[in-house]
């Protein structure tokens, strides 16, 4: 039975289409805050309340984080700024903390602190939170609701990331597969047209990151694209060091492709094309390296565990992925668009991928274990979410790669018998002759059928219909004279469909917290956080004795809730026998030692004989507090009680 190969045009706008859609769900499902670094404590902490106004605002980072005078901002509950601009470096050995002064003289309120940032690997971060001075208030300050990186220039960027993986992959693995798979293919016209349009999307795409990068780590207004001062900045960063050198490199990788589609094709001499394809091999290795190095030296790569390590090792994964998904797009432009292509080039190519898959399967295993760290995070955060979606994807991508092997030895089945190398030579040599003689054919009709063209317009409209029409029928049948070639079109028209969503997945993962950071940082809020003490009333008795008259007794004190932030205290003094007891006076004071907090006195006002009591009583954070009562019951005798208790 006669197999038929999918048309390409159908083929084509369905892969397009899949790719639209499923990298449109990733950008709309993945988290705007695309960030490695983390927020992992400040002081004061969110929704602290602080007896006095302190003298600046820290921020503690997960990792290193590049910072500029309008980073951290402190604004007033009017919502005026608060803080004096001066970013102070209060980094030490692996801690990264930074901070800002206070003005002074603030008054009592809610005040919010705004911070933003781009992480050492090249994304940008961001995030508010508020505490309070005396007592909590109304605020005019609204929280940000946009993060960095959002938005359409967010959106923008992540398609320009994506386009540059993907010319990436084309430039790279296309040169690569021509060269050591298929030689005669740097002179068919589809093939030369696939491997520079890599080139011009990842050229495109590096320009348009290069522009968008300072509306995308700072404003997020897309007409920020064009601010000569804003590109400026961009420029003396890593990431824009690393931009500006890929496209230094891509000059390069021009002359290189260049001469492969020029020099190199027009080449006859057996001797003078092998030493042109180990110089084009040599050069083109080096530039491509350098290619994946800049993506290497600005992102995951270049900082947390053992970057010395990762840049080499993401640099090889870079390169085997350009290899096999490159050199699988050109192959199936090649299926299509050039079905002539010998089959030991697609054996030679499948010999590439499965050392390309090798490679991949190595610097993915230390990739993986680089950046989620625990089996937890593994299941438990986005990224390591995204790596099993994208493991998976690489499973079925090698089981149709494996198809595609099956319908490549079926196609060396099909040789007839005593057929050598030689001899297909030789048989595609006379194709070749064959297909030079219509080619001459096809020029004297086209150019009698132009002198008739030029006499009727009319008939010049039909003719041409009429050659589009022989055109198509031609490579239908060309299509449909070999089913096992046709079954080899689909397995590979369908790994290259599976390997855009890949793309998508990897691009998306590129762009998300890494478990081990993420799981980090949630340890460290959690130890900076309160202590976990159970939200009760603090309930204490306190005997006494001032040694005068009526001087002894108990003091019974109640703090609700016994939490931080505003409690309602109540003191009740007893007699021994339980009867209340009137004092002249009785005052509380407060104190943190192990933050050097307090005393921080406390007036209460007398409601009845034997009860005092005091509202809105500010306990600014949690931890062991000492309670000191003092009661004076005569003009002379008084006496001070204290009393250690947890509060949360």
């Amino acid at each position: 039975m006669t197999t038929t190969a999918p048309r390409l045009g159908t083929a084509l706008a369905r892969l397009l289409i899949l790719a639209a859609a499923l990298l449109g769900t990733l950008l709309a499902g993945a988290a705007p805050a695309s960030a490695h670094a983390a927020l992992t404590g400040s002081d004061p902490k969110d929704g602290a309340v602080v007896a006095t106004a302190p003298k600046e605002v820290n921020l503690t980072f997960s990792e290193q984080v590049a910072m500029s005078p309008d980073s951290i901002r402190v604004l007033d509950p009017a919502g005026r700024r608060a803080d004096t601009g001066e970013i102070r470096d209060l980094c030490s050995g692996s801690i990264v903390r930074y901070g800002v002064g206070l003005r002074a003289g603030l008054p009592d309120g809610t005040y919010t602190v705004a911070w933003q940032t781009v992480s050492a690997d090249s994304h940008p971060i961001s995030g508010a939170f508020t505490f309070s001075i005396g007592a909590p208030s109304t605020t005019s300050v609204a929280l940000p609701d946009r993060t960095a990186g959002g938005g359409l220039v967010g959106a923008l960027y992540g398609i320009a990331r994506y386009v540059s993986y993907a010319g990436f992959a084309v430039l790279v693995g296309g040169g690569a597969f021509v060269l050591a798979c298929w030689p005669r293919g740097a002179s068919v016209r589809p093939v030369q047209q696939t491997v520079v349009r890599g080139w011009l999307a990842l050229t495109g795409a590096t320009l348009a990151m290069l522009l968008l990068r300072s509306p995308y780590t700072g404003s997020g207004e897309l007409s920020d694209a064009f601010d000569l001062a804003g590109l400026k900045a961009v420029l003396e960063t890593k990431t824009g060091a690393a931009l500006t050198s890929r496209l230094l490199l891509l000059g390069a990788a021009a002359l290189f492709v260049a001469v492969l589609f020029g020099a190199y094709a027009r080449r006859t001499d057996p001797k003078e094309k092998k030493d042109l394809s180990f110089g084009l091999g040599l050069g083109g290795t080096v530039v491509a390296a350098g290619i994946a190095g800049t993506w290497a030296l600005a992102e995951h790569a270049s900082t947390g565990l053992q970057p010395g390590i990762a840049m080499p090792v993401d640099i090889l994964h870079l390169l085997a992925v350009a290899a096999w998904l490159g050199g699988l797009t050109v192959l199936l432009v090649s299926l299509y668009k050039a079905p002539s292509v010998e089959r030991s080039a697609v054996e030679r190519f499948s010999k590439v991928a499965f050392g390309a898959v090798a490679v991949l399967a190595a610097t993915g295993i230390y990739q993986s274990w680089r950046q989620v760290g625990s089996w937890s995070a593994l299941t438990g955060t986005r990224y390591g979410q995204l790596l099993l979606v994208k493991i998976g994807l690489m499973c079925v991508l090698i089981g149709i790669a494996w198809i595609s092997r099956r319908w490549t030895q079926r196609l060396a089945d099909t040789k007839p018998t005593g057929e050598t190398g030689e001899g297909e030579e030789v048989g595609e040599a006379g194709e070749g002759g064959e297909a030079e003689e219509r080619e001459e054919a096809e020029e004297r009709e086209e150019t009698e059928q132009n002198g008739a063209e030029a006499a009727d317009p009319e008939r010049a409209a039909q003719l041409a219909r009429q050659r589009a029409a022989v055109a198509t029928a031609r490579r239908k049948r060309e299509r449909d004279a070999d089913p096992e070639r046709a079954g080899l079109r689909r397995s590979v028209l369908t790994e290259a469909a599976v390997a855009v969503v890949l793309l998508a997945v990897t691009t998306v993962l590129t762009s998300t917290e890494p478990g081990r950071t993420e799981e980090e940082a949630a340890r460290g809020t959690a130890a900076s956080g309160p202590a976990a003490v159970p939200d009760r009333p603090v309930d204490i008795r306190l005997p006494f004795d001032t040694g005068g008259v009526d001087g002894k007794g108990v003091v019974r004190l109640s703090l609700d809730p016994g939490r931080t932030g505003a409690n309602a205290l109540h003191l009740f003094v007893e007699r021994p026998n339980g009867k209340p007891l009137d004092v002249p006076e009785i005052k509380v004071a407060l104190t943190l030692e192990a933050k050097n907090v307090g005393p921080l006195p406390v007036a209460p006002d007398r409601i009845q004989t034997g009860h005092w009591s005091a509202s809105g009583v500010q306990i600014p954070m949690p931890g062991e507090w000492r309670i000191q009562v003092t009661v004076r019951t005569s003009d002379i005798d008084q006496t001070t009680i204290e009393k250690n208790v947890k509060i949360g």
